[in-house]
């Protein structure tokens, strides 16, 4: 993977083809999400965090990673597994075991589609937040990794969205990265099925 920017994929932006190719992922897994009714109350809330604990720290290894740090500039910074961590113990909750069967990819392209589903759900975020006050949460207790950027969720955005169009791939990556975004959701969507109450 070598990094261009302003690179395109045909006609149209790398993102808006991962976009078209997961929409009814994704809003499957909103709906999936807001079934939990997360921001009703904290017990709700708490389960919700654990999920986002599994998941992020899942990712973490792909924040570090070098080489998606050399392609991906400022990627390390990005990872919101510290805050998760944080919102944990201002809620005094346990973290949860991580039983899930499916593998978040160590190597490879697929590896850009799992980070386009991590930091979409952070652009996502600012409605969860404001939810969260209802509940007596917020950006700095309980919270924390629903907070955007210091320079802004949009800006923040914008710069990895430039990345991920600028990079250029052949077209074994291109599918590749686009079934990590697939795979990215259907590991987060497992996340919430096997969290249902019996």
């Amino acid at each position: 993977m070598n990094a261009i920017v302003g690179q395109p994929v045909g006609d149209i932006p790398r993102l808006e083809e991962i976009r078209q190719s997961t929409r009814s992922a994704h809003q499957s897994v909103d709906n999936m999400v807001m079934a939990m009714a997360p921001f009703d109350n904290r017990a709700n809330y708490a389960r919700f965090l654990g999920l986002q604990y599994i998941f992020h720290a899942r990712m973490k290894p792909l924040y570090d990673a070098k080489d998606l740090n050399a392609t991906i500039p400022g990627l390390a910074k990005r990872s919101r597994f510290d805050a998760v961590c944080r919102d944990m113990d201002d809620l005094e909750t346990e973290h949860p075991k991580d039983r899930s069967r499916l593998a978040v990819p160590q190597v490879g392209a697929e590896r850009i589609g799992w980070l386009y589903v991590c930091e979409g759900s952070s652009l996502g975020a600012a409605f969860l937040l404001k939810a969260a006050a209802n509940i007596g949460l917020n950006d700095g207790f309980g919270a924390r990794h629903l907070a955007g950027h210091a320079d802004g969720r949009g800006k923040h955005w914008r710069e990895f969205v430039e990345q991920l169009n600028g990079l250029t791939l052949d077209d074994d990556e291109e599918a590749a990265v686009r079934k990590g975004a697939v795979d990215g959701f259907a590991f987060f969507r497992n996340l919430v099925s096997s969290s249902q109450p019996a």
